[in-house]
């Protein structure tokens, strides 16, 4: 009877110990899985970052190429009025006051 009873005692520690072990086993392998995650996911964001920064400079560049043509458009309709303005200002003066005094 102390023979069966020791070896029931044994059995047992044999299985509390197996599950620690089994306890510990999962509890590494849900570490290593979310630290795998944590890479993961840690590569995506450096990946996106990398994306957008590609994107902006790409935009940056594109606006700034329209912005030297808007520019430019701009200046070159300036400089038209300015002509306009200096081949017709008399005309114009002499136009308004004629249709003020009448």
């Amino acid at each position: 009877m102390q023979d069966m009873i020791k070896r029931i005692v044994e059995a047992d520690n044999e299985a509390r110990a197996l599950e620690e072990a089994n306890k510990q086993a999962a509890e590494k392998q849900k570490q290593r899985i979310e630290e795998e995650a944590r890479a993961i996911y840690q590569k995506h964001m450096d990946d996106a970052q990398a994306e957008i920064a590609r994107n902006d400079a790409y935009l940056d560049k594109r606006f700034s190429r329209k912005l030297t043509t808007v520019s430019a458009k701009q200046e070159s309709a300036l400089i038209k009025l300015r002509s306009d303005y200096e081949q017709n200002r008399d005309r114009w003066v002499d136009e308004i006051v004629s249709r003020v005094v009448g």
